[in-house]
């Protein structure tokens, strides 16, 4: 496998890139022929390039990409087309691309792409490649997050057409409709010779630094050899209301080091009944479950000054 300076300078010489585009995402299909077009305007030669326009598509489109040979796999898309992207290109001698298209946008915003299609464009054409983690939840690669708890049920409730009229409001707009009937779980987090109980309506095992689209903590990202669990909220549904506001504003000054959370680098998740468990916003079985971190096992292209550990 190339180091990454060198697969870096021959994604800048050779300019030999896949394009798959999430046209199905929020702002997939109003972005890609401008994407599509700029990249080829910046010398990149598209050996595949595929816009989705079907669910069930994805992974067929993106091994048809790797296929063709590609230095550098662009995805366009939300964090759903980004985290499958990232589970295909596992220890593999190629650089994932961003294009954030989607509603929140949580991986690009850790390895410092913001949602705007300029950044991303330059980060692409100028940016470097570093390697950063991925999870383990079982056998699965993801780039974000376990979510156990209300959350599984609303990322297989909330509606398509909210989430594009209403961008990453529509999660919370579809927990408040499936709140009311809800019943909190008993977790236990077994990590590092410590067991943690909590009692809650939902809890997160994060890989990166954001989620909402909202940093989780000052200090979490996703080069740090460290998972970050932590509940929100305790049983009582008004909790969770309180803590989801308190999280959308106070992310950014908290650390790993404050209650609620606990960063270390596997642990074993049980609940009370089995939970349904969903992986970076799609089902993935039940607990209990085995979550690990995955270190430095996806390549990304970020922006020239990123930091890489």
């Amino acid at each position: 496998m190339r180091s990454k300076q060198q697969l870096t300078e021959d994604i800048r010489r050779e300019r030999r890139a896949a394009l798959v585009v999430n046209t199905r995402s929020r702002r997939g299909r109003e972005f890609y022929e401008d994407a599509r077009r700029r990249l080829l305007t910046a010398g990149f030669q598209l050996l595949a390039d595929h816009a989705l326009e079907q669910s069930g598509e994805l992974e067929p489109l993106l091994a048809d990409a790797l296929d063709k040979g590609p230095d550098l796999l662009i995805a366009g898309g939300g964090d759903g087309t980004i985290s499958t992207a990232g589970r295909m290109l596992a220890h593999r001698d190629v650089a994932l691309g961003l294009l954030p298209l989607g509603t929140t946008n949580n991986f690009a915003r850790t390895v410092r792409v913001e949602p705007d299609l300029d950044t991303a464009l330059t980060t692409l054409i100028d940016g470097k490649v570093i390697d950063v983690d991925l999870g383990l939840a079982g056998d699965t690669p993801f780039t974000n997050h376990v979510g156990v708890g209300l959350s599984a049920a609303v990322m297989t409730s909330a509606p398509p057409r909210l989430k594009r009229l209403a961008g990453r409001l529509a999660y919370p707009i579809t927990a408040l409709g499936l709140l009311a009937r809800h019943r909190p779980l008993r977790a236990v987090i077994r990590a590092e010779g410590h067991e943690l109980e909590f009692h809650t309506h939902q809890l997160y095992v994060a890989n990166g630094g954001f989620h909402a689209g909202r940093p989780i903590t000052a200090d979490a990202h996703a080069d740090d050899r460290l998972l970050v669990a932590y509940p929100v909220g305790g049983p009582a549904r008004r909790e969770l209301l309180r803590e989801t506001a308190r999280n959308a504003t106070t992310g950014h000054r908290r650390t790993l080091r404050e209650r609620p959370f606990l960063a270390v680098r596997e642990l074993w998740l049980e609940t009370d009944r089995p939970a349904p468990v969903e992986v970076d916003g799609e089902p993935r079985g039940t607990t209990p479950m085995r979550i690990a971190v995955d270190a430095n096992a996806l390549r990304v292209m970020a922006p020239a000054d990123s930091p890489d550990l």
